[in-house]
């Protein structure tokens, strides 16, 4: 499937200086992090509704729905390091009748579709930094190590901002440019009957089938840990159009079995 660029979780962030700042994180916030945001064993399904709308004027282009579904490890025990294994798959879906959209002003509509994303995440002195692998053969990218993300509290919740300034060749003379920002909130034990919880935005140019001009995506996303309590409507999708997508990948063979075009 062709991809449209959305680079969920990822990063183009440079290290900066050790120098401590009450937004940083520790090992007890960089392990809420990753326990919350990749599991703890099992797959985990980060599951997003929302829409896609054109800017300035607003005008509903389509409503999305879609989930990352990830496992991790921790290859080095004692040490604050996780690998994330990922998958994601979002769908553009008609804004009245709500049904998937395939076809829109004479043009092919791809869901927004990544067969692997590989994140690892390091806490380096007070910063939670990250590195993105993603793409096959000659087209591997390697992006990172980013380290701007933020960690604060309210009350006894986490809150995890991440914003996203991307800028990078897209081929021949296109950039591919647009602004993203993640915030995460995770509840306290108890707090709340789901307790993993994210807000998403993004802008940027919207797929050529929608106009191609501005355009704001916004995303409501919260954990799933069973695949079967995913929305039948996304499964349905899954499973009649995109069955790799049903499960992450299996670990860091699985990766490179990807990365080499297999």
């Amino acid at each position: 499937m062709r991809l449209f660029c959305l680079s969920l979780f990822a990063g183009l962030m440079l290290l900066a200086g050790p120098v401590a700042r009450a937004d940083g994180f520790d090992t007890a916030n960089f392990d809420v992090f990753v326990d919350a945001r990749t599991g703890t064993g099992q797959p985990v399904y980060w599951y997003s509704v929302g829409t896609l709308r054109a800017y300035p004027s607003g005008e509903l282009l389509a409503r999305v729905e879609g989930y990352d579904t990830s496992t991790s490890d921790r290859p080095e025990p004692g040490r604050p390091l996780a690998r994330q294994f990922s998958r994601k798959i979002y769908v553009y879906r008609d804004p009245e009748t709500n049904e998937v959209l395939r076809q829109r002003n004479g043009m092919t509509v791809e869901p927004v579709a990544y067969p692997y994303q590989f994140i690892t995440y390091e806490l380096v002195g007070d910063r939670l930094t990250t590195m993105v692998e993603q793409g096959t053969g000659a087209r591997v990218q390697r992006i990172g190590p980013g380290d701007t993300m933020q960690a604060r509290r309210i009350g006894d919740a986490h809150v995890f901002t991440a914003p996203l300034f991307l800028d990078f060749p897209a081929g021949g003379d296109r950039r591919y440019q647009a602004f993203e920002n993640y915030d995460f909130f995770i509840q306290a034990s108890g707090g709340a009957s789901n307790p993993n919880q994210l807000s998403w935005v993004r802008y940027g140019d919207a797929p050529a089938w929608a106009g191609g001009g501005p355009a704001i995506m916004h995303l409501i996303t919260w954990r799933i840990d069973r695949y079967e309590d995913v929305p039948a409507t996304l499964r349905q999708y899954v499973e009649a159009d995109a069955p790799l997508w049903r499960a992450p990948p299996t670990g860091i063979e699985d990766i490179r079995r990807l990365q080499a075009g297999q």
